[in-house]
């Protein structure tokens, strides 16, 4: 197995009067993506071979606008999923807690919720045609997406299943170690970086391949297709490695199956997974050509 590289998940830490105000790895990952994100939609709409006819559906002041509008919806978006994902009772009991983002506690999840509502909005007050900026938010967010599970991988959360494999990872931790039947350390799968590889890297490359190469940005929708159907197949994939929910988790039930037939069952998340990939074929199928 491989010892964890136990990287701390702050970079730095400052005080700052009775405070201490920390830099994280997962904050990093968000302001890193959204500078990526940023540079590939100027790129892409200042090519107007990329378009028809010609034009795309933005220009560069209203990119400046959209990406205070997504920053405000990653911001308000992480805050809040972490409160109500992760920690509603304490937060019940101490609201004033939510507003001290500077501790830490923000969930992708909720974040990549935000960005959705901030880019409705903005497309609303904007007049933009919501699919054609589908197709660029789609375009932008894998290098995000593995930037965040890098971060997962560095906080030691989100480990995968138990494993024998060479490149197990013994992540720290009670519960990372809790493997019934395994005496000493417990290996599992870096499960964060196989979400990273396929959700990131391998989907970002098809997504560039087909903008840059195949000319879907012609297509309105079927780039948006690609992103939500490749999504749902890698979180599907990952789901037979990645360790399942709590909740799921019994002595009759080690796989945390949410669902079973004849002895075949699926995780929740590869439920999930199921009507985003349907989804994404019918955005493919259904994408006209302007």
């Amino acid at each position: 197995m491989i010892p964890f590289p136990n990287i701390s998940p702050e970079i730095f830490s400052i005080p700052v009067g009775s405070m201490t105000f920390s830099l994280r790895w997962y904050a990093l990952a968000y302001i890193a993506g959204l500078l990526i994100g940023w540079a590939l939609i100027r790129r892409a709409i200042e090519a107007p071979r990329l378009w028809t006819p010609g034009t795309a559906p933005l220009n560069r002041e209203q990119l400046e606008r959209l990406v205070t509008w997504v920053i405000i919806g990653v911001i308000l978006g992480g805050r809040l999923g972490f409160v109500l994902f992760y920690q509603p009772e304490y937060y019940l009991a101490h609201p004033v807690e939510v507003l001290k983002v500077w501790e830490g506690g923000m969930s992708f999840h909720g974040g990549f919720l935000g960005v959705i509502v901030a880019g409705i909005a903005f497309c609303r007050r904007e007049g933009i045609p919501m699919l054609p900026m589908a197709d660029l938010m789609a375009l932008a967010t894998p290098p995000g997406l593995m930037l965040g599970r890098i971060a997962n991988f560095i906080n030691a959360e989100l480990w995968g299943r138990p494993t024998d494999l060479p490149w197990g990872v013994a992540f720290p931790g009670e519960a990372a170690q809790d493997c019934p039947g395994v005496i000493g350390l417990c290996a599992r799968h870096p499960s964060q970086l196989y979400e990273a590889g396929m959700e990131g890297l391998i989907l970002g490359l098809a997504l560039r391949f087909v903008v840059w190469r195949a000319g879907w940005l012609r297509f309105p929708g079927r780039t948006t297709g690609l992103f939500v159907a490749g999504y749902g197949l890698a979180r599907f994939t990952v789901e037979f490695f990645r360790q399942p929910d709590a909740q799921f988790v019994s002595p009759g039930n080690p796989l945390g199956l949410a669902s079973q037939v004849n002895g075949y069952g699926l995780t929740m998340g590869q439920i999930l997974s199921l009507p985003m990939i349907l989804a994404g074929l019918w955005l493919i199928a259904r994408a006209r050509a302007l």
